[in-house]
Order: C-alpha cells, then structure tokens, then sequence
C-alpha cells in the first residue's frame, strides 16, 4: 500500500469539513500529561535517494553477528523465489477460504500443502494449518484421548520445554493427566506405565538426539496407547525415516524451517497429520479435492467439525483460524527444493557433525546418542563463555540450565547449512578453554543418574 501525504490545503479542507479547528482537536480525549508538547525536531522531506543513504547508514551501525542458538527456531535458506510469489496480492492479502466457491485458487495451495505434509510424515492426511508446534502438540493430546476416552498421557521430558508447557496448560483444562518421562544419553527413558491414552516424543529431541522410535511405537501399541510424535525441525526428515514408518498415529511440528523466516520469533506454522481412520477426530481445517456436477475439479472445505459449523459442545476444534501464508511459503520451499531437500538435510547433518567431531576430541560432547543438526557440550562457566562469545560477534547456543536443572552450564548448539566452515571453527577455537573431559565425564553421570533414579521409583510406584 503507498503512503500519499495531504497537502496543508487538503488538511485544511478535512478538518473545515467535519467542524474541527486542528488536529489537536480530534485528541481532546487524551489527557493532556500525555500528549507531547515540546518539537519532534522531525527532519524536512527528502528525496528517493537521500532516503536509501540515510537508511543504509543506519543499518551500517548494526553489528553483523553469527547465531548458534536453535532451540526450535532455526536458520535455513529461503530461496527468493518464495517471497517474490508470497507477495502477490491474490495470495498475500487471502485471509482463509470462508467461501470456497471463490477461493479456489487459496484452496488448491491449501490441497498442496496438506499433501507435502502427508509425504514428508508418512501419514495419511493432514489439516490446513495449526497456529504453531506448541498449540499443534497440545491438541494432539487432546485428540488422542479422545480416541482412546482415556485421561492420561505420558510425555518425554526430550520435548521442548515451552512446548510442554503450552501441553500442560491445555490437559489441564481438560482435567488429563499429564506424565513426563525422563531420559538417558539424551533419549526418551520409558518406565512401567499403563492405561494411557498415547506417549509423546520429539524426533529429533530437544537435545538434538534421535529417539529409537522403533522402541517407543511398540511400547504404545502393545499397551492399546497412540504414538505421538513432534517435529520441531522439520528438514531432518530429507534424511530420517519419516514418523509413519514407525506406525506413529498422530504426527505435529514446525514448519518454520520451510521458507518461513526467524522473525523474532514468529509467526510460525504448525502441521498435524494422521492416521486415515483419526480423520474425523483431527482439528482445524481440511482442503478436499471434488468434481462438480459437470465434472470439473474443485476444492472444498470438508468434515469441518469445528464450532463454528456444530454445537461447541460436540466440535472437535477450537482453531478459528489458519497460517495460510506461512502453510503457503511451505508449499513454494518444499515445492522448490524437491528431492533436494536431502541434500540440504545432509548439510545440516554433516556441518553439525563436523563441529562436533572437533569438541568430541576434546571431551566436551555431553551425550553420545545419534544426532541431526543440534547437539550439547559441557562448560566451566557458562556466563563467562557466553560474554567471550558475545565480545566476538557470536551468539551462543541455548543455555540448558534454564530448562533442566541437572544440566547446568550446558549449552544446546545447532549448525544448520546457513553456517561456513570459517564460522564453525571460529566457535570452536573459543570452545578450547570451556571445560576439561573429566568435567563433562561427572556432569554426564550426574544428570543419568537423576534419570535414573526417576525411572527407579517409576518401577517401584
């Protein structure tokens, strides 16, 4: 949209028209402590051109810094073609197809998206959009209970933390019971449960580790229980077995990492996809694909069983909205990589590989589970680590201690293929001095043994 500014006649001519002396005069409402009264000092107008200098001399000042830190938001390419197309008018200013008979074109997208989702989980089919991984992994528990009519479900501490917050604030409002399961070498622990309606795990974890997904499938289904699985780094699946392949019935995640930038934080893009026999019980929205009554193609919405459309008290969703433009720059990066996408995935995994390889050697790896593109290192003093990193244009990984009190001066480092070798090294050059092998050697074996013990008392309860 341009901004045209009024000329002092024009302005004048408004406010004669609606009976108003000034400006002032249409703020009378605001207290008067309030308003400014001394000059802005605001600058003349400026031409094209001496705007662009004064804005490139501002953004000269920056310091130009090297991000470390993933944690759930991560630092991928996005290739230019997916904002030139996110920026054309039919689909950046489309809200969501309410009347489908003329969002066709949004509908189609919508159809695309859900299918790249369904390859990419090995699943059967997917809904429009969740609002984002945390809200996505919420109402799967939900969903979950509601196929089982059972009121207990049992997480891994492995999931990310604010993600198993947003869980808990929603079970809890559905009076479900919330069980969190510890882990060891940085993988999912599971303890003599029963009666639960799934157990929830994230590939990659939080830690970085791969879950053995064969394990934990079979412990859900010989216990008559769902598998949940969450992907919050959604590239890891151009080269891991996708979640359908280990007969997981419900899958959510991220998609962010398609396409979708940092942004401080969002928006972001949840997905959810499912077995086909859950269809009716996923939430959010469905694009369906039809034939009129003259046999041309066109999609739909369909079994929209949300509030809106039934008695709340029988809806199975409460999302009144979708992420069509971040499901969108999905659809175009997944679109655009093709098979590639395993190329991609292979750098992350090799670059990660490679940074870990040169702080493996000097013992400070904590876990040695198999991991994609994030893994965590042992440090003496992780404040001081992190000012040494800061004062050379670094951002460090994620400070564990936060999250898990038996991890303190931990740090979660993630490489993505956006990092180059140069920068790599440069982190570790200043990884030398953080701890000694015998440090992380205790630190390993206090945290398991707190695990340990966890799952001790889970056999005796």
């Amino acid at each position: 949209m341009h901004y045209i500014p009024n000329t002092e006649e024009q302005k004048e001519q408004m406010l004669e028209s609606i009976g108003v002396k000034n400006i002032l005069d249409l703020f009378m409402d605001i207290p008067q402590n309030l308003i400014i009264k001394d000059n802005l000092n605001i600058p003349g107008a400026l031409s094209e051109i001496e705007v662009k200098r004064l804005m490139e001399n501002i953004a000269n000042k920056n310091k130009t810094m090297v991000s470390f830190l993933g944690a759930g938001a991560y630092n991928h390419f996005i290739p230019t073609v997916v904002n030139h197309l996110l920026l054309r008018g039919e689909f950046f200013t489309a809200y969501t197809p309410y009347q489908p008979e003329i969002s066709q074109g949004m509908l189609q997208a919508i159809f695309e998206y859900q299918t790249m989702i369904c390859n990419l989980t090995g699943m059967d089919v997917a809904n429009a959009s969740m609002y984002d991984n945390s809200s996505a992994l919420a109402e799967a528990a939900i969903m979950a209970c509601r196929i089982k009519r059972k009121d207990k479900i049992l997480i891994s501490k492995t999931v990310h933390p604010e993600h198993r917050e947003v869980v808990k604030t929603y079970t809890n409002a559905n009076s479900i019971e919330l069980v969190e399961l510890g882990y060891y070498d940085g993988q999912t622990s599971i303890g003599p449960h029963k009666d639960f309606a799934a157990i929830i795990v994230q590939q990659p974890n939080f830690l970085g580790s791969i879950e053995d997904l064969d394990k934990i499938s079979k412990f859900a289904h010989e216990n008559n229980a769902l598998l949940v699985v969450s992907v919050n780094e959604p590239t890891s699946l151009g080269i891991l077995k996708s979640p359908g392949s280990f007969d997981a019935d419900i899958v959510v995640g991220e998609g962010h990492s398609f396409g979708n930038a940092l942004s401080f934080g969002g928006p972001y893009v949840g997905f959810m996809a499912t077995k086909k026999e859950f269809m009716r019980q996923i939430p959010g929205r469905l694009a369906g694909q039809t034939l009129d009554s003259e046999g041309r193609r066109g999609f739909v919405l369909t079994l929209q069983a949300r509030e809106q459309h039934i008695r709340r008290e029988k809806a199975t969703s409460n999302i009144c909205t979708n992420q069509a433009l971040n499901a969108l720059a999905v659809t175009i990066t997944l679109a655009t990589l093709g098979k590639e996408l395993k190329t991609s995935s292979l750098h992350n995994l090799q670059k990660a590989h490679y940074a870990a390889n040169k702080l493996k050697n000097t013992g400070k790896l904590l876990f040695t589970a198999p991991f994609y593109n994030e893994f965590v290192v042992k440090v003496n003093d992780i404040d001081k680590v992190n000012d040494i990193l800061i004062k050379n244009d670094i951002i460090p990984g994620l400070d564990l201690g936060k999250f898990y009190p038996e991890l303190q001066n931990c740090m979660l480092i993630c490489i993505t293929e956006m990092h180059s070798k140069e920068q790599i090294d440069k982190l570790v050059s200043y990884c030398n001095e953080w701890v000694s092998p015998s440090d992380v050697a205790e630190q390993r074996g206090r945290a398991q043994t707190i695990v340990s013990d966890e799952v001790a008392n889970g056999l005796k309860n």
